[in-house]
């Protein structure tokens, strides 16, 4: 199995499962969690969590993954963590994060961030990994710079007829 746990510091990144239910329901039909990602209306019913949980759980080989964000010191389950659309001819893959408001500011998501690019670069042999994030999403951004992603596109989503612009950002891990 590719996709295995990992531990940092103050985080388990567990791997998405059944159990997870009752969490990514609440994760994705909170409104803070969603006021950023265009791709999906909130959920509104559990099953539609049992269809994300599945999705993430098909068989490997698989070109999406997803992690489940969990405070190590109290087993706290905080948010999500993961990989979208593995270009595996090319070596590339985007990178994606939703956290609960709680726990933003304390830089949670930087240290999954810090293992999982690190994880993508040993394991999956991974030479780009882009970002792309909605440009009113400030934090995302400012974590995403943080990390060494540099700013190298641009791209309206649509959603609900609706289009919004996103920043694209690459980080290269090839070795020069």
């Amino acid at each position: 199995m590719l996709f295995k746990n990992i531990e940092t510091e103050r985080l388990l990144l567990r791997n998405i499962d059944i159990e997870d239910r009752d969490f990514i329901f609440s994760m994705f039909s909170d409104d803070t969690v969603n006021r950023y990602l265009f791709d999906a209306d909130p959920l509104t019913k559990i099953k539609e969590a049992d269809e994300i949980i599945e999705f993430y759980m098909k068989p490997e080989p698989r070109l999406q993954h997803r992690w489940i964000i969990i405070r190590k010191s109290d087993g706290v389950k905080m948010g999500t963590c993961g990989f979208h659309f593995w270009q595996k001819d090319s070596n590339k893959v985007e990178i994606s994060c939703d956290l609960k408001e709680e726990f933003e500011t304390n830089g949670y998501m930087q240290e999954a961030f810090k293992e999982i690019i690190s994880f993508a670069k040993t394991d999956m042999l991974i030479k780009e990994i882009t970002a792309s994030i909605y440009v009113a999403n400030e934090r995302a951004i400012k974590l995403i710079e943080s990390l060494g992603f540099v700013l190298s596109d641009s791209r309206y989503e649509v959603f609900r007829k609706n289009k919004y612009l996103h920043k694209i950002y690459s980080l290269n891990l090839e070795v020069s």
